[in-house]
């Protein structure tokens, strides 16, 4: 076999490696950047059932009331002078 054959399939095989890592890696980065952005939501899903499980205790008849009922509410109470006080300031987290 002619030599610079040889090494052009040499270097086509080392090429195809190097590929199959990257192609690994990437897939791994991509499962990383999946498993968190999941984490993420189901941190914030616990913290909405949590909050909501709190208000229901503490507001029983609010499982009874309908969505619309609820918000305007609870847009009644946070607009209490003696309220806004108790509520924390704005944040950057949404």
């Amino acid at each position: 076999m002619n030599p610079e054959l040889k090494k052009l399939h040499a270097e086509q095989e080392k090429a195809q490696k190097i590929l199959t890592q990257l192609e690994h890696q990437q897939q791994h980065l991509k499962n990383r950047i999946s498993h968190l952005e999941k984490g993420e939501r189901q941190k914030r899903t616990h913290r909405l059932i949590t909050k909501g499980a709190a208000i229901e205790k503490l507001l029983p008849g609010s499982k009874e009331m309908g969505e619309a009922e609820f918000f305007s509410l609870m847009e009644q109470i946070l607009s209490l002078p003696e309220i806004l006080p108790l509520l924390p300031k704005e944040s950057d987290e949404a």
